[in-house]
C-alpha cells in the first residue's frame, strides 16, 4: 500500500525520483523519503520527512546531486508517521538504503534476535529489520546479501536496495507486493506501479512472486531467491503518461467519474457478437462444454470490488441461471472453505495486486479450483496467476476511491453473464435485449453526468448529516452499500447500508429528522415494496433522497436517472451517488483524491 519508485543512469536522479513519488502518492501519503549516490559519491545521502511528498520535496537540499536513488512514499503500518519511521531505512553505518511495500510477519521475533546482538533501532517499522540484515550478511555480492537476507523474513514484500560498496547496482525483490521494472536507453527504473514509470518508457518487465532483479545502467537480470536465473520479456504498457494527468479537472475522483462514459464504452469495445446474441470474451479460456459444466459461481473481491462483484453474480443467476454468490475475499481463505471442482471461482480486483484477494486465489489454485480473474491491470498478479478472466477497459484510476473501475467492472459482469446465459438457456432475444441494453450505458452515462450542478446542490443540502442511512433491495442492495462506501471514504460522515427488507427488523429504532436515507428505487418488480419502505421512514419523520427512474413522492427529493434494463439499471443507479459523494466531500473541505487512513493498492493483510 505504499509506492517505490528507483532509478539507474546518467541523468541527474533526485527529480526523476520526486516526480515518480508525485505518481505514486495515491498508494500511500503519510511520509516519503529519498536516498541518493553516484558512482563518484562518497556513500548515500538521504532525505526523509512525514507528510507529503511536497514536504519532502521542500526539504530536498538544493545540492542533492546522484544517478542512482530509491524512493518511498509510506501508508503506515509499523509505527506511527514520522521523520523516523519513514523510508528509506539505513543501517547505523549508512551504507544499505531499503524501501519497503508489504509486511514482514515475524518482524517482532526478528528484531529481538538482532537486539540480543546489540543492534540499535532507530525506527518503530518492520523495514528496519531488512536493512539491519543486509547490512549484517557477510556474502561478498549485494545480490547475495539480500538473498541471504529474505531466507529468514516471512510475509510480504516489494524491496529496492542500494548499498554504498555496490553503487553501480540496485536490487529488488518480490513477494506479494508488484514491482515492475522500466527498461530505458543506458538507464533502468523500478516501481510498484507503472504510473511512475511512463512517462519515462513504456517498456517493463514485472516480477514474479519469489522473483529478483540486479538493475544496472545500460543492463538488467533476473533470478530467483534461490539464485536460478530466470527469463525476463519486456512488455508494452498500453497506457499513455497523459492517462495519469488531470485533464483540467481539480481532482482525479471528478476526472475519473466523468470518464465513465467513454471508459464503458472500451470495455464493450469489440466484444459484442451480434450474430449469435453474445459477446467474444477470448481471455476466459473457458470453452462451451466447460462452461456448461459449472454448477456455482463463488466471486471474491474487497471493498468496492466485492460490491461489484454481489452485482456481477445477482447477474450470472439472473441471466444464465447459475447460482452465484459473492464472499469477502479476506475472510474467504480463512473460514477453511470447501472448494468444489465444479465451481468456477472469479477474482476481482482494480489493481490485480489485492493481497487479500491474490491470497485467495492462490489457495484456490493450490486446491485445483479453477479461477478467473476480473482485473483493470495486464499483467497484474492475480491475472498471471488466474486460468482466465477479463479486462475491464477503465485506464488508470488514480484517486484512492474508485469510481470507473466499478462501473466499468460491473459491465464486465454482465458481459459475462450474457456469454454463460447464451450457452446455456438464455434466449437470443433476451440476448438481443441486453446487448441492447449494454450499448445505451455510455450515453446514458452521460446523461446522468449532465445533471451533476442539481447533484451538487443536493450534495450542499445534506453535508450537515453526521450520519445516513443507505437502503435498496435485491439489485439496489449492492448499489447502496458501494454508495455507502464512497460517502464515508472521502466525506468521513458516518453511513450505514442495509436491505430496505431489513428496516422493520432493527434500523428503523435509528430513524429520525437528523438521519436522512438515500433510497435506491428502480422501476421494476419491486417497486411498490420499496415504496412501502419509504412510507415506513416517512411514518417516522425520516428525510429521503430517492435515486429512481421517476419522482417519489414520498421522497424529499428524487435523483432521476435513466431507465435501462431492468438487471443493468445498478449500474446507473450508483453513478449519481458517486458525484454526490463527491460533492458532499468538497462542500466539507475533504482532500478527496487522499481520504485519511486510506491508500489505493492494498498489498497487506
Amino acid at each position: 500500500m505504499c509506492g517505490i519508485v528507483g532509478y539507474i543512469g546518467k541523468r541527474d536522479v533526485a527529480p526523476l525520483l520526486l516526480e515518480g513519488l508525485q505518481r505514486l502518492e495515491y498508494r500511500g501519503y503519510d511520509s516519503a523519503g529519498i536516498v541518493i549516490t553516484s558512482p563518484k559519491a562518497a556513500g548515500l545521502k538521504m532525505v526523509k520527512a512525514k507528510g507529503r511528498v511536497r514536504d519532502l520535496e521542500a526539504r530536498v537540499p538544493k545540492r542533492f546531486a546522484g544517478t542512482t536513488g530509491i524512493a518511498h512514499t509510506r501508508w503506515a503500518t509499523h509505527g506511527a508517521p514520522s521523520d523516523i519511521n519513514s523510508h528509506p531505512h539505513l543501517d547505523p553505518e549508512n551504507k544499505v538504503a531499503v524501501v519497503h511495500n508489504g509486511i514482514v510477519d515475524n518482524a517482532a521475533e526478528l528484531r529481538a534476535k538482532l537486539e540480543a546482538d546489540g543492534v540499535v533501532f532507530a525506527s518503530e517499522t518492520d523495514t528496519e529489520v531488512i536493512t539491519h540484515l543486509i547490512a549484517r550478511s557477510q556474502a561478498e555480492k549485494l545480490e547475495e546479501k539480500v538473498r541471504e537476507a529474505l531466507k529468514v523474513v516471512e510475509g510480504t514484500y516489494g524491496i529496492a536496495v542500494m548499498h554504498a560498496d555496490f553503487s553501480d547496482r540496485i536490487v529488488v525483490a518480490r513477494n506479494g507486493s508488484p514491482v515492475v521494472l522500466g527498461i530505458g536507453e543506458k538507464e533502468m527504473f523500478v516501481a510498484s506501479d507503472v504510473a511512475a514509470l511512463i512517462s519515462h518508457t513504456r517498456q517493463v518487465v514485472t516480477l514474479d512472486d519469489g522473483e529478483m532483479a540486479t538493475l544496472k545502467a545500460d543492463d538488467f537480470r533476473t533470478y530467483t531467491t534461490s539464485g536460478t536465473r530466470t527469463t525476463a520479456t519486456p512488455e508494452t504498457v498500453e497506457w499513455e503518461a497523459a492517462s495519469y494527468d488531470m485533464g483540467g479537472h481539480d481532482t482525479y475522483m471528478h476526472k475519473e467519474i466523468s470518464e465513465q462514459s467513454d471508459a464503458v464504452d472500451r470495455v464493450l469495445r469489440g466484444r459484442i457478437d451480434e450474430k449469435f446474441s453474445t459477446v467474444h470474451l477470448g481471455g476466459l479460456n473457458l470453452d462451451a462444454r466447460e462452461a456448461r459444466g459449472i454448477r456455482r459461481v463463488k466471486i471474491l473481491g474487497c471493498g468496492t470490488s466485492y460490491h461489484a462483484g454481489m452485482i456481477g453474480a445477482s447477474l450470472i443467476e439472473g441471466l444464465a441461471r447459475i447460482p452465484a454468490d459473492a464472499e469477502p475475499a479476506s475472510e474467504f481463505r480463512y473460514r477453511n472453505p470447501v472448494v468444489d471442482p465444479d465451481t468456477l471461482y472469479i477474482a476481482v480486483s482494480q489493481s490485480g495486486e489485492t493481497y487479500d484477494v491474490l491470497a485467495a486465489v492462490q489457495e484456490l489454485k493450490r486446491k485445483g479450483a479453477r479461477v478467473l480473474g476480473v482485473v483493470n491491470v495486464v499483467g497484474s498478479a492475480i491475472a498471471r496467476e488466474a486460468d482466465g478472466g477479463v479486462y475491464v477497459h477503465a485506464g488508470p484510476e488514480v484517486c484512492v476511491v474508485s469510481t470507473k473501475c466499478f462501473t466499468n467492472t460491473v459491465v464486465a459482469f454482465g458481459l459475462l453473464a450474457l456469454h454463460l446465459g447464451r450457452i446455456r438457456d438464455l434466449s437470443v432475444s433476451d440476448g438481443k435485449r441486453i446487448i441492447e441494453g449494454l450499448r445505451k450505458l455510455p450515453a446514458q452515462i452521460s446523461e446522468i453526468l449532465e445533471g451533476e450542478a442539481e447533484i451538487k446542490k443536493l450534495a450542499e443540502e445534506y453535508a450537515g448529516a453526521k450520519s445516513m442511512m443507505f437502503i435498496g433491495r435485491v439489485r439496489g442492495y449492492p448499489v447502496a452499500l458501494e454508495a455507502s462506501l464512497k460517502l464515508k471514504e472521502i466525506s468521513y460522515i458516518h453511513a450505514e447500508a442495509y436491505p430496505a427488507s431489513e428496516l422493520k427488523h432493527g434500523p428503523l429504532a435509528l430513524i429520525e429528522p437528523a438521519l436522512p436515507t438515500v433510497a435506491i428505487v428502480p422501476d421494476d418488480e419491486l417497486l411498490e415494496k420499496n415504496r412501502a419502505a419509504l412510507e415506513e421512514i416517512k411514518a417516522r419523520s425520516g428525510r429521503i433522497l430517492a435515486v429512481a427512474h421517476r419522482e417519489q413522492e414520498k421522497a424529499d427529493h428524487t435523483i432521476v436517472v435513466p431507465k435501462n434494463e431492468n438487471e443493468l439499471d445498478p449500474i446507473l443507479m450508483g453513478i449519481p451517488l458517486q458525484l454526490f459523494a463527491y460533492h458532499t466531500a468538497l462542500a466539507m473541505g475533504r482532500d478527496i483524491d487522499k481520504p485519511r487512513n486510506l491508500a489505493k493498492s492494498v498489498t497487506v493483510e
